[in-house]
């Protein structure tokens, strides 16, 4: 571990990180704080909606969980076709899993 330098210890022994933290929880409480905010992409939230893992709905879809996984987290985009089964899977969860189940 590296060796820390005497102006860092210093600066540290005069911190009060008690009141560092209640600052920085009534900051939050007020409505400051940065926010982030997460965009689902229409696979998750088919997948969500039909309440399977990403393995189980990528064999139902046809693809390799890799693939399912670059359309999720916004590395790839799906095929026009794809797209389509996604749309309908989010409106019409139930149908489309007893139609692809009897598949």
């Amino acid at each position: 571990m590296k060796k820390l330098s005497k102006a860092i210890l210093e600066r540290d022994a005069r911190r009060d990180i008690g009141a560092e933290v209640l600052e920085a929880i009534r900051e939050i409480k007020a409505g400051g704080g940065r926010r982030f905010t997460v965009q689902v992409t229409a696979a998750t939230e088919a997948r969500l909606k039909l309440g399977l893992s990403q393995a189980d709905f990528a064999a139902m879809l046809g693809v390799s969980a890799r693939t399912l996984q670059d359309w999720e987290q916004g590395r790839r985009e799906p095929s026009g076709a794809a797209k389509a089964l996604l749309k309908v899977a989010v409106a019409a969860p139930k149908t489309v899993r007893k139609v692809l189940a009897a598949a």
